[in-house]
């Protein structure tokens, strides 16, 4: 009896899991066929991957190189086949959550960039498809699965920021409009936001080496920012944490010559915030980020430059740096009086700047020298004229 009724529960739990498994394969959801599809192509590609990293020093690693990639080619098409065969059914049904909606959307806008923007599109697709199978493993919550997932998505996610980062360096060095410009620098503060948003978090905590133990405090500050709303002010501020972060971990794929582009754009809308702004309090605030953001830029990127094209830019920031340095060594005398003349040679390094384009800048030229009179860097002359034959008139700085 105990043998008859051990035959029959197995024979039941078998014909259940089968049934179970029959339906399945004609529902074309999530988890139907296509979903099994993508289960295969997984499982064949993690253990191609895994043999990748142990024969990394075999004579044959090239081939289990080429297996791996072939692997991840199929495991990306099944992927991509049940966006198409399942979500997209689900769509034209009406049928579909608002999270399928989305991520249908999402696809089309990266699809559509394929004509213009390939290698960018060949970058976003592979990303977004192994962000949407990873949210699958995650729904499915299977720790073991997920143990042997991450290591893999972990490493091809960094190679396609790090592949987007690059393509996006090398586009700034083309001979691009300003506003295609302003396009580009988005691009890459957004790509660097969803790096340290979604990727980092899950190499930190797998990771104790010393590169993540340099950057934890800029990544404590990050975080603030991913609360609520910012203002303009705010949203520089971030910026430039991200950029403090992206020298750390980007230095091959955002090169410095780039990262010292992206300061002086941030520069430029820090410039433009503090003029634009009737407020006083506001502009006190901006004007706060922007000595932050000159002793970033300073001493944070330039110190670290070795190539200068013009050798007159290297002499005159030697010079910066000198003064800098001075002052440094008197910061634990005098708090108060280190910060004043800190902030006086950060103005006055500006200022020099500036000034090579004084028309576009007048107004933040004035609010400069006012803030240098302020510091008692600089007098003020209030009533200075010029004469032009029988004309007199007041000086006025912006050109109408």
């Amino acid at each position: 009896m105990e043998e008859r009724s051990l035959r029959v529960y197995t024979d039941k739990t078998f014909f259940t899991k089968l049934t179970n498994t029959i339906t399945k394969l004609f529902i074309p959801t999530k988890i139907g066929i296509n979903g099994m599809l993508i289960s295969v192509k997984r499982n064949a590609l993690l253990k191609a991957y895994e043999l990748t990293i142990e024969k990394q020093n075999d004579t044959k690693k090239e081939t289990f190189q080429k297996k791996y990639e072939d692997a991840f080619s199929l495991y990306l098409e099944a992927i991509d086949k049940h966006i198409m065969d399942s979500i997209y059914k689900k769509v034209k049904a009406d049928s579909a959550t608002d999270f399928e909606k989305n991520a249908l959307s999402h696809y089309y806008e990266i699809i559509h960039i394929k004509e213009t923007e390939y290698i960018e599109y060949k970058y976003r697709k592979q990303k977004y498809l192994l962000e949407l199978d990873y949210a699958t493993i995650k729904e499915l919550d299977k720790p073991k699965l997920m143990e042997k997932y991450i290591p893999f998505y972990i490493d091809k996610m960094d190679s396609l920021y790090k592949g987007l980062l690059k393509h996006f360096s090398i586009k700034l060095a083309d001979n691009l409009t300003y506003q295609n410009k302003d396009e580009i620098y988005e691009k890459i503060f957004k790509v660097l936001e969803e790096y340290i948003t979604t990727i980092l978090p899950l190499k930190m905590e797998r990771d104790n080496s010393d590169t993540y133990k340099q950057i934890i405090e800029e990544y404590e500050k990050f975080e603030n920012y991913t609360i609520g709303k910012l203002d303009q002010n705010e949203g520089i501020e971030k910026r430039m944490v991200l950029l403090a972060i992206s020298r750390k971990l980007f230095t091959h794929s955002l090169p410095l010559i780039v990262a010292e582009q992206c300061y002086i754009k941030l520069l430029k809308d820090v410039r433009s915030l503090i003029v634009d702004t009737r407020v006083i309090k506001k502009q006190e605030k901006a004007y706060s980020l922007l000595i932050r953001l000159i002793e970033d830029y300073n001493i944070k990127l330039l110190a670290t430059k070795i190539y200068w094209d013009k050798p007159a830019k290297r002499e005159e920031y030697k010079a910066f740096w000198k003064k800098y340095q001075e002052l440094e060594k008197q910061k634990e005398k005098n708090k108060q009086e280190y910060q004043k003349q800190k902030e006086i040679l950060f103005v006055r390094a500006d200022l020099k700047e500036v000034y090579k384009n004084e028309n576009r800048y007048c107004k933040i030229i004035q609010f400069y020298k006012n803030k240098l009179v302020d510091l008692g860097a600089m007098k003020e002359l209030k009533n200075s004229y010029q004469s032009v034959g029988n004309y007199i008139g007041r000086k006025e700085l912006c050109k109408k």
